[in-house]
């Protein structure tokens, strides 16, 4: 009897171990910078499998993208705009300033939420200024909280980021991304960051991307997405990503 009992338990084991090493590999995929072209988005959203979409605030298409993406389940995103340490561009509507006090920083991000219908998380756009700051962290992991959003997603622009700690401490389900899918747009760039998102994905069990509605990313992306599953990877929504308990979930 005690001999079957351990046969069993050693078998229970093995089958156990044996179901974690087939676990497929999880992708998470987040398409950036929503609300302004409208047929690029469309596109995006019609991207298959549950990709997440993180749209700016008060942007001249972003209320209808949000409720495009929403028909057809997809996850949506508060991208919100934070202070970059270098940019020369055009300053997006409700970004968040280094020069702003408490007050300023909720009314804005207050504003910014609600123009954005559905989103179920925050993801930071630019910010490699902001998100080096606790207070600033602070200020936004506590806006989170307070309208119930269920994770952050710290877009990760600058190694000297705070957020992933500051979220940790506030008890907010936060992670960061891996990978950007597109600063170089060329075919050749694309297909390197995708294979290294899966070599990521498969040595941690889990990764995070971040592309763009560029025609470029959204070719790639139509045509390796239905490969996945075949390869041994589950591409999965976003808010799956994270641990049960609350507070970091980074590599």
């Amino acid at each position: 009897m005690i001999r079957r009992k351990l046969f069993l338990a050693a078998l229970l084991t093995l089958v156990g171990q044996a179901a974690m090493a087939a676990a497929p590999a999880r992708i998470a995929i987040i398409i950036d910078d929503l609300g302004y072209a409208l047929d690029a988005g469309r596109r995006a959203i019609d991207l298959p499998g549950p990709v997440a979409y993180a749209i700016l605030p008060d942007t001249p298409r972003g209320r209808a993208l949000a409720a495009t993406a929403h028909a057809h389940g997809k996850e949506i995103l508060l991208h919100m705009p934070f202070e970059a340490a270098n940019f020369d561009g055009a300053v997006e509507p409700d970004v968040i300033m280094i020069d702003m006090d408490r007050a300023d920083f909720e009314r804005v991000f207050d504003r910014a939420i609600r123009s954005v219908p559905f989103a179920i998380g925050v993801s930071t756009h630019r910010g490699s200024l902001l998100t080096r700051h606790p207070g600033y962290m602070e200020w936004l992991m506590e806006a989170i909280l307070q309208h119930h959003c269920m994770f952050f997603i710290d877009s990760y622009t600058t190694p000297e980021s705070v957020a992933l700690r500051i979220a940790g401490e506030a008890g907010v389900k936060a992670a960061r991304r891996d990978v950007f899918l597109d600063d170089d747009r060329s075919g050749r760039a694309l297909e390197h960051e995708f294979e290294r998102l899966k070599s990521l994905a498969r040595e941690r069990g889990r990764a995070i991307a971040i592309g763009h509605p560029y025609p470029e990313t959204l070719d790639m992306l139509e045509r390796r997405l239905p490969t996945l599953a075949g390869e041994g990877y589950e591409l999965v929504p976003v808010s799956s990503i994270f641990a049960q308990a609350p507070g970091i979930d980074a590599p």
